[in-house]
């Protein structure tokens, strides 16, 4: 026996039921198309944008190493869910990075690159945190808790700097 298709509710029904519930409904900010907006931030930020935090990932990562890294962030608050991820290939010696109040290098290459790719006044203003490679966070718990040290910190002097 087929259950009957339930009719959807109206928006003002909907939207009283998620208030009742204390949930807070998110909307995109970009127009409905019909085609959907890519997800992918394999592109860099351009260098004269201005972004709260930076991370700073290898060229080469695997999708479970950034996966987790992704989630760590999400549950570190606003400022670094939406930080920007700029890609740097082995031997680069500078990367197009953009102006940040901090920066997360995963591995010293990426943090020797940052080094070389920021001007002296913007480093020295900029709060620089180095954690370990994506690749390490799986499999060693000493990693995970470096990380989660170096992500509180950011998220502590990203909130008392501006928020």
């Amino acid at each position: 026996m087929n259950a009957p298709a339930i009719a959807p509710a109206a928006a003002a029904h909907r939207a009283r039921v998620l208030r009742a519930l204390g949930l807070t409904p998110w909307q995109r900010r970009q127009a409905a198309t019909g085609e959907a907006a890519p997800l992918a931030d394999d592109s860099p930020l351009p260098a004269t944008s201005h972004a709260d935090c930076v991370v700073l990932l290898p060229a080469v990562c695997g999708t479970r190493e950034l996966d987790l890294l992704g989630r760590a962030l999400n549950c570190a608050g606003v400022a670094l869910a939406r930080a920007g991820r700029v890609r740097v290939q082995p031997g680069e010696a500078e990367v197009a990075v953009p102006q940040a109040r901090a920066y997360l290098a995963c591995g010293e290459a990426q943090a020797h690159a940052l080094g070389r790719s920021l001007p002296m006044q913007v480093t020295a203003q900029a709060q620089i945190v180095l954690v370990d490679e994506p690749g390490r966070l799986l499999g060693d718990a000493a990693a995970k808790r470096r990380l989660w040290i170096a992500l509180r910190t950011l998220r502590r002097s990203l909130a008392t700097a501006g928020r």
